[in-house]
């Protein structure tokens, strides 16, 4: 059984909800990211999502892009990433899951890059540009590897949802709004409509977590009383981090963690 799903069983018997928080490694710099991390576990997160940066982040909104630049700019290529995500693991045994883009993989090999990513404690992979009619040979690479969490919509069809579910594993990836990431627009009747219809439909099968544009606990709170297991926030993060003086940071990053997680328990 993955670590991933071992949490959302731990979080059943505990009738909790997940909270799973960004951030992108490397932003603003390694020390950053590392006391962000430990703000993160004190606030109670339960996955961590750690995002390579990438040159053409064709998912994110200008927040992550900013933070995608100037992680590359730090010099965040992928044995330092794959460095930090060593130091992260002697502090914690949470869930990573890596978000970056397919060409990083491809590049390197599938099998390659998930079998260093897997030794290094990464355990599942969300590629937003990974469709389900390409992904024959990094669903292979991954088996019995790493969790291979995949996107869905609001408005994706329930013939598509049933192909996506079936290849998914660890969550399934709402994406609450239309656009990128960032995108403040309050919660949709339709995503919350969504989160029903997705629910009913995968009966309990894989647990669905909902994220682009959750940033407040009042947004946590609402989607999760629609029925979403787990829910995720990034943007919001990462403006924190950029705003907040470097000794002050971990207690930032704490209090909002723990606001956010207050919001999981049921």
């Amino acid at each position: 059984m993955s670590k991933i799903r071992e949490k959302f069983i731990e979080l059943e018997a505990k009738n909790q909800k997940a909270l799973i928080s960004y951030i992108m490694v490397g932003f603003p710099d390694e020390e950053s990211t590392m006391t962000t991390v430990r703000g993160l576990l004190k606030g109670g997160v339960d996955i961590i999502e750690v995002g390579f940066p990438f040159s053409d982040p064709l998912a994110d909104g200008p927040v992550i892009q900013n933070a995608s630049t100037v992680s590359l700019e730090k010099g965040t290529k992928i044995n330092k990433f794959f460095n930090i995500i060593k130091k992260i693991r002697k502090e914690t045994d949470i869930p990573l899951v890596l978000m970056t883009y397919t060409n990083i993989l491809y590049h390197k090999g599938y099998a390659k890059f998930i079998s260093d990513a897997k030794k290094v404690g990464i355990d599942g992979f969300i590629l937003p540009d990974m469709s389900i009619e390409e992904s024959d040979e990094y669903l292979r690479a991954a088996k019995n590897n790493a969790d291979t969490i995949f996107l869905i919509s609001p408005n994706t069809n329930k013939a598509r949802i049933e192909k996506i579910a079936k290849v998914s594993s660890g969550f399934l990836y709402l994406v609450a709004v239309y656009g990128t990431t960032g995108i403040k627009t309050g919660v949709k009747k339709y995503t919350v409509n969504a989160i029903k219809d997705i629910k009913k439909q995968t009966k309990g099968r894989i647990p669905v977590a909902v994220g682009f544009g959750v940033s407040t606990p009042e947004d946590v709170k609402k989607y999760i009383n629609a029925g979403a297991d787990a829910v995720i926030v990034g943007s919001a993060y990462l403006k924190l981090i950029e705003k907040t003086n470097k000794n002050q940071l971990e207690s930032k990053i704490t209090t909002f963690t723990k606001s956010l997680k207050k919001q999981t328990i049921l």
